[in-house]
């Protein structure tokens, strides 16, 4: 799955937006809380990190080009060196497991804006 409909997918996502931060990273977040990050140059170029299960997370990490993510695998974040070790279906499966588990974090309060638009 390449950047670009990675970019369109996680923004197809209810609430989604997206932004610029650390000069490189482009990330993808619901209430201000980021959910998936894509490296766009440097030693990060084109890896995508996202947040998982803890189950999840152990499985993954046993997959070729998939490691625990840099700074947040504490959190369960894992980060995708090759985008060949998932497939397209499993990229957008995990991106909305990752979305719905930070959107569920989200104080009521700020869930109660998104849905009333603000």
């Amino acid at each position: 799955m390449e950047i670009e409909a990675i970019k369109d997918y996680c923004l197809s996502l209810p609430h989604a937006t997206t932004d610029i931060q650390w000069e490189n990273d482009l990330l993808f977040r619901v209430g201000g809380k980021i959910f998936a990050g894509v490296g766009l140059d440097g030693a990060s170029a084109g890896h995508l990190s996202f947040k998982c299960s803890p189950e999840e997370f152990s499985e993954l990490i046993e997959r070729e080009g998939i490691v625990p993510a840099p700074y947040t695998a504490r959190y369960h974040w894992v980060m995708v060196e090759r985008f060949d070790s998932l497939s397209a279906g499993e990229v957008r499966r995990l991106l909305r497991d990752s979305y719905e588990m930070v959107f569920a974090k989200l104080p009521n309060k700020v869930k109660a804006s998104l849905k009333r638009g603000e």
